[in-house]
Parts: C-alpha cells; sequence; structure tokens
C-alpha cells in the first residue's frame, strides 16, 4: 500500500481538488482526462478491487458517485454520464485500488460508450 498513489492521496501526500467527500470515500478530478471533467470516485480505505469493497458501503460509495455526477454535470453543462469500473489487469484495471471513473458526457464528445 505505501506505493499506491490512491492511498497517497487519501492521507494527504498527493494534493488533490475534491469534488466531493464523505466518511468512506472521495471524489477527484483524474490526472488523465478522457472528456472534461474525468473524475474518479475512490475509497479511503486500501481495496484492490470492487469485489473486495464490503457490501456495508454501497450506500456511500452510491452517495459519492451520485454527487460526484451531479457537481460534473452541472459544471461542465453534461447532458450524461458514464460510470466506469475496471477490475483486475485483463479488464483494463491500472491502479490496483478500487475506483470508479466518472465521464460527464455531451453530444458530439467522440467518446464511444463501451456497449
Amino acid at each position: 500500500m505505501d506505493e499506491c498513489i490512491f492511498c497517497k492521496i487519501v492521507n494527504g501526500e498527493v494534493p488533490v481538488n475534491k469534488i466531493y467527500e464523505n466518511d468512506n470515500f472521495i471524489s477527484f478530478p483524474d490526472a488523465n482526462q478522457v472528456v472534461e471533467g474525468h473524475s474518479l470516485v475512490i475509497p479511503k480505505k486500501h481495496f484492490e478491487t470492487t469485489l473486495e469493497l464490503p457490501s456495508t458501503l454501497g450506500v456511500e460509495l452510491l452517495d459519492c458517485i451520485k454527487k460526484t455526477a451531479m457537481k460534473l454535470m452541472e459544471e461542465y453543462k453534461a447532458e450524461g454520464f458514464n460510470i466506469v469500473n475496471n477490475n483486475f489487469e485483463v479488464a483494463g484495471q491500472v491502479v490496483k485500488h478500487a475506483h470508479y471513473h466518472i465521464l460527464p458526457r455531451k453530444k458530439g464528445d467522440k467518446v464511444k460508450p463501451l456497449y
């Protein structure tokens, strides 16, 4: 966990502009923007994938996703959003700390949905 960039963010070692925070999750802009406003929701405690997250945190996770998405849609005048969660390397997970991408979407943004 010592080298986990998301744990360093949670511990205040790497500064970010927090969008939203509750007891167990925080959200902040992604360093590698796919679309304007692309942001991440992460658990404050280290869990490698969504499968490790306790189900009891589900309400707080959804709270953070919803509040983040609403703020991003308003700020970026988005017409919709995607939530993307990659689990394990074969599925595209790069950082081994559970995280959820929130992508504010606008008509004509040229990002193709996965489905």
